[in-house]
């Protein structure tokens, strides 16, 4: 069963968005696998304090990536294989790196800089 544990919701981005990204990650982390049970909607909904339209939301738009299968009455389980990963980890290291960047040319940052701190704080998160 995919726990929840870590969840921890931020201000700004939609829940269902949220909720989302944290079963992507998982999937690229490896944390969430292959044939992984999803808490029902009600559950999840009552876990995080939300609307259960919101959890539906998240769901059927995992449904849609083909990211789990559910059926009526039964658990949603995750369907994952490594081509699925592989893309899930594309989109989201593209979605992060684009709104980095983003962030660094509102702030005037340029390329070069961006890349110079880039590798400063590779270099400490390799330690």
């Amino acid at each position: 069963m995919i726990t929840f544990d870590a969840f921890k919701p931020t201000e700004g981005t939609p829940i269902y968005q949220q909720i989302l990204l944290y079963i992507k990650r998982g999937a690229i982390a490896g944390t969430i696998r292959n044939g992984d049970e999803l808490p029902s909607r009600r559950v999840l909904s009552a876990l995080l304090g939300i609307n259960p339209n919101t959890v539906q939301k998240a769901f059927k738009m995992l449904e849609d990536e083909a990211l789990i299968e559910s059926q009526a009455g039964a658990k949603s389980t995750m369907t994952l294989d490594g081509e699925k990963i592989a893309k899930l980890r594309e989109e989201v290291l593209r979605e992060d790196i684009r709104s980095i960047a983003t962030a660094l040319r509102q702030m005037g940052i340029s390329r070069e800089e961006a890349i110079r701190l880039l590798s400063e704080n590779w270099e400490e998160t390799e330690s």
